[in-house]
């Protein structure tokens, strides 16, 4: 599965004796010189059966299926990589933390939960609110924590991602954080690091984006023009534009009018703006849709019932069968396809009120996935 830049998968969080306690001042243990000269720290040991069963039949049986499997190209149907790493041939990742760190949700996420302020990490505020920029610091801070992701789909992400990427040979702790970081930061500067020669490295055969509706898919176009062998390929994700009660909905529906040629004011405009932009990605290769409906809730509706909701927007009384409305679309858009489709339903985050008005929706740190399927969780957020 491709990640976004290297990860994409949700961790939960893993308590500790220190959670949340945040030191007055990050001011870095050691130096790389002074750090070589202590006792040998912890090796980062990742045999190749850490997953697997530990019955011995069991992990003889996975051993053996995963030996025959495992050099396979792969094809990575699902994933949030940004398209325009693989349209620039000298893109480069930028720093150990602009890389692991600050576009990574599920990494900063978890660091907020535990009390560390987003402007620490160096995450991009709406308002223009000064953040981080030293990105040592970022990084020490990353390390001084890392303890909180033992056990977690993340942590494991990134301890592979150290080990077998990068060729890391020890535990990132407080004390080795900055001679990790040197040594990320020199592999990142080298060719073998750009994004197209790791494609080729992960011997990958296709890889996946998720595009919003309103994508021009320019840097798809520029990756053909470009001659590379590489195959990637947009998914079709159209949240921004079906989910009528999405702050700044009208805003996407100029978007999708602009970028499709095709006047979306009213509900039959809209949907054939919706049939335009999905044959716009099938001819850049897309076999796929991604939905995110909140609710299973699905109705049949008349056209004119269909125009009524639309045209009422963002009323409030209406919610459940403008979410309705938004399963039809899906449901009547996949009728017609041949091609795969993903949903990720039952789930509603619990976002955090106070990051959410200063950072981006997306941003915004998710504590417990709520929704009308699971309506007794509740958030454990630090901040609010």
């Amino acid at each position: 599965m491709a990640r976004r830049p290297l990860s994409h998968l949700c961790g939960n969080v893993c308590g500790g004796t220190n959670a949340g306690k945040q030191p007055d001042a990050h001011q870095f243990p050691f130096t790389t010189k002074e750090a070589s000269t202590m006792a040998q720290p912890a090796t980062l040991n990742l045999p190749e059966d850490r997953y697997f069963d530990p019955e011995p039949a069991q992990k003889k049986i996975a051993l053996e299926l995963y030996r025959q499997t495992a050099n396979l190209p792969l094809i990575c149907p699902h994933g949030h990589v940004d398209p325009r790493v693989f349209a620039d041939p000298d893109y480069s990742f930028g720093s150990p933390a602009d890389l692991f760190i600050i576009p990574d949700h599920y990494v900063f996420r978890m660091l907020y939960s535990q009390g560390i302020r987003l402007e620490q990490l160096g995450v991009p505020a709406k308002d223009g609110t000064p953040v981080e920029t030293d990105h040592r610091r970022i990084w020490q801070i990353f390390a001084d924590h890392y303890y909180l992701f033992r056990g977690t789909p993340t942590g494991m992400w990134l301890n592979d991602e150290l080990a077998a990427v990068f060729g890391i040979k020890h535990k990132l702790t407080s004390e080795t954080a900055q001679a990790i970081y040197d040594e990320i930061e020199e592999k990142l500067a080298q060719p073998a690091f750009r994004p197209r020669a790791l494609y080729e490295r992960f011997n990958i055969e296709t890889l996946t984006t998720t595009d919003p509706a309103t994508s021009t898919l320019e840097h798809h176009q520029a990756i053909r023009d470009s001659g590379w062998k590489g195959r990637i390929l947009p998914t079709f994700r159209p949240d921004a534009v079906v989910h009528i009660d999405t702050p700044g909905w009208i805003d996407h529906i100029d978007r999708l009018s602009e970028v499709s040629g095709i006047d979306a004011g009213d509900y039959a405009g809209y949907i054939r703006a919706l049939e335009q932009r999905r044959q716009a990605f099938k001819r850049m290769g897309a076999t796929a849709t991604d939905h995110g409906p909140t609710s299973p809730q699905t109705l049949h509706l008349s056209q004119n019932e269909a125009q009524a909701i639309f045209a009422r927007r963002a009323r409030r009384g209406d919610s459940g069968r403008r979410r309705a409305l938004h399963r039809a679309h899906a449901d009547r858009n996949g009728a017609h396809e041949r091609g795969g489709r993903a949903g990720h339903a039952a789930r509603t985050p619990a976002r955090c009120a106070t990051t959410t008005r200063a950072y981006m929706p997306d941003s915004a740190p998710i504590w417990a996935p709520t929704s009308r399927w699971r309506p007794n969780t509740r958030a454990t957020c630090r901040h609010c």
